[in-house]
């Protein structure tokens, strides 16, 4: 039969998502013959798969707080034609995405490789609902190529995400450490972009994300420096000999009695906001941004990076450091409306600002989302929904600790909803470090499904992560996880499991279940992470009783190494690159079981030297798995956890 999609709304992501369509239809129906897309004019067309707005076809949005950021899917076809509807632009597309699915497509690594669609012809498919949470998102983080940025905006909307955030002006930092290849020294050599093609490469990813009508996110860190003519295009590295202009002296904050950079960077570095002209500054920077870069949905407004490094002069000591935040946004939301910007602004939870304010109180609960940024934790434990009820720190400049516990963290959200009612996020780091500590990988996911599902309790309305753009190592369980729960909170853990590895792996998925079940066992995450240590002053990872199971490492991984070479091609290409994937991280993983041998018993003679091996054995595998593998994070990672941090504090929640 003949095949029509009908746009029925005037906008560039519905244009996509009828492209988008087409494409996926004639791969599942290679014989189904071209598909004509028309817009439709003057009615709802009855011969054909009809794409547009739930407004514009008369169905109800009455569920949706704001139609804008609250995505309803709304899906009505038969095998022939029928509609496809969301709330808002994105929403159009994911409804699309969705009907895909609903027919046997699978999303399940970034570019074409990592696609599962079957041949077959479509059938009709009825599903109406709204996400469960609002904020899906994922930042960018680690070493990053363009390529893989152009794959995983690509890619985050056919999970089902509906945000893109790019951190700084010019991300030049994360690009840097690819390009360079930081960490990487097995004979790759390095190949430097700038900080102009880096911009331009900004620019580029902006408008592909704005094709698909996600949500952009924008900034983060870098105010505090940019608003007075200090660049953070190298972000947290060194300005050595950097001598602060003295014109803009008066504006840096006074630690000890100084104003200069902290610890000799920009990114960390704060400012004096009792100076009425500073924060003038800075307003009109935040407000010249917001006029210039209309197409950013949130513009993330975040004090310097780090803590115990605010101003100490006596002007800023009248108040604590949240009060003189809100007392900068309140100008900022002054300064945005006398220029007739509807800019959302994100604001920070975040170290010293988890302390809510006390004498100052935000006057927009529009404009204004609040997002917590529980950094330092180590995932050791779900957050459960639960607040710590005892007693509160008292706030002292320059001298705070971090939460203890989790709960404790929360806690700290809570008392900033109990002074302001608008809405509020979490900007989350499940995608950082924490999952190379995860050999058998069948516990962070898990955990990421535990800590959304107590997302509700606390009054959160999603997540942003931040995280690499290459989290496929071993397989992409995490984002697959990640973005289904935030979707639909009702999804069983063990179905979601079921679904990735059946997609990924097919016929071989319980014998590969098996495997990571085997190795996430002996690879406890707990005691990866170095909080299971028997004694302190033998390190991080003293537990002799271990070493047996980790000499038996080296079996299990030959055993599964000829089994994944005996059923390495498949018909299916996502299911050979996840056998190739596999086949690498049995080389990870015997080379993290060696390094943990002598970590267990103590031993630290030779282990930084075998840990260097290990890490170049592995650098040899990131040009070919560069979509997937973050060499650059997992080295970093590595780095703080076993040889040379076997007796460092390990701090964290």
């Amino acid at each position: 039969m003949a095949y029509k999609i009908y746009k029925i709304t005037d906008c560039t992501p519905v244009d996509y998502a009828a492209e988008e369509l087409k494409k996926y239809m004639r791969m599942m129906m290679p014989e189904c013959g071209d598909i004509d897309i028309e817009r439709a004019f003057g009615g709802v067309p009855s011969d054909g798969f009809v794409l547009g707005l739930m407004q514009d076809l008369g169905i109800s949005t009455a569920e949706a707080a704001d139609v804008e950021l609250d995505d309803i899917l709304h899906i009505d076809t038969t095998d022939k034609g029928g509609i496809i509807a969301g709330s808002n632009p994105r929403s159009v597309l994911l409804a699309v995405y969705r009907f895909l699915r609903e027919n046997g497509c699978r999303w399940l690594y970034p570019g074409v490789d990592g696609e599962f669609i079957p041949m077959q012809d479509i059938h009709g498919v009825k599903y109406h609902k709204m996400a469960d949470m609002r904020y899906r998102g994922w930042c960018n983080e680690g070493a990053e190529s363009q390529q893989c940025m152009m794959e995983t905006i690509e890619f985050a909307p056919k999970i089902g995400l509906n945000i893109y955030m790019i951190e700084f002006f010019n991300p030049f930092f994360y690009y840097d450490s690819y390009y360079s290849h930081t960490n990487n020294t097995a004979n790759r050599l390095p190949e430097p972009v700038s900080a102009d093609t880096v911009l331009q490469w900004k620019r580029m990813c902006e408008c592909e994300i704005q094709k698909r009508g996600l949500q952009f996110h924008d900034i983060g860190h870098g105010w505090t420096a940019e608003s007075f003519g200090l660049s953070t295009v190298i972000a947290w590295q060194d300005l050595d000999n950097f001598e602060v202009p003295e014109e803009i002296r008066p504006y840096i904050a006074m630690m000890d009695g100084k104003r200069q950079l902290y610890c000799k960077g920009a990114m960390n570095t704060n400012f004096c906001m009792s100076n009425a002209k500073a924060r003038e500054l800075f307003v009109n920077k935040v407000a010249d941004y917001a006029e210039a870069h209309k197409n950013v949905t949130y513009l993330h407004v975040w004090l310097a990076d780090f803590f115990n490094n605010h101003c100490e002069c006596d002007e800023c000591r009248k108040m604590i450091v949240s009060d003189w935040y809100v007392t900068l946004l309140n100008e900022l939301d002054d300064e945005l409306t006398k220029r007739g910007l509807n800019t959302r602004i994100v604001f920070c939870v975040y170290y010293e600002t988890v302390w809510a304010p006390e004498k100052v109180k935000l006057k927009s609960t529009e404009r204004f989302s609040a997002m917590l940024a529980p950094l330092g934790r180590r995932y050791i434990k779900s957050f459960e929904g639960f607040v710590d009820e005892s007693e509160l720190e008292p706030f002292v400049v320059n001298k705070i600790e971090t939460p203890k516990t989790i709960e404790k963290c929360f806690t700290r959200m809570k008392t900033w909803q109990d002074v302001w009612a608008g809405p509020c996020f979490c900007y989350e780091y499940h995608f950082y470090t924490s999952p190379y500590y995860d050999v058998g990988s069948l516990c962070f996911p898990r955990r990421i499904y535990e800590d959304i599902q107590s997302l509700p309790k606390a009054n959160l309305l999603g997540y942003v992560e931040d995280g690499s753009q290459r989290c496929f190592f071993p397989n992409g369980l995490n984002m697959y996880v990640y973005a289904s729960t935030l979707f639909d909170l009702s999804l069983d853990y063990d179905s979601i499991v079921e679904d990735y590895f059946t997609h990924a792996y097919g016929e071989h998925a319980p014998r590969v279940k098996k495997y990571f079940d085997e190795l996430t066992k002996i690879f406890e995450f707990k005691y990866m992470n170095g909080k299971a240590t028997l004694d302190k002053e033998k390190g991080n990872h003293y537990d002799p009783s271990r070493l047996a199971d980790f000499e038996r490492v080296a079996s299990i991984c030959e055993e599964m190494k000829k089994f994944v070479l005996e059923n390495y091609k498949s018909a299916v290409r996502v299911q050979t690159v996840s056998m190739k994937l596999l086949l690498c991280h049995i080389d990870f993983t015997v080379g993290a079981a060696e390094l943990m041998k002598l970590a267990c018993q103590g031993i630290t003679e030779g282990i930084d030297e075998l840990a260097e091996d290990f890490y170049e054995r592995m650098g040899k595998y990131e040009a070919e798995l560069e979509r997937y593998y973050d060499h650059y994070l997992c080295v970093y990672s590595w780095r703080h956890r076993v040889a040379k941090g076997q007796k460092r504090n390990i701090g964290g929640i």
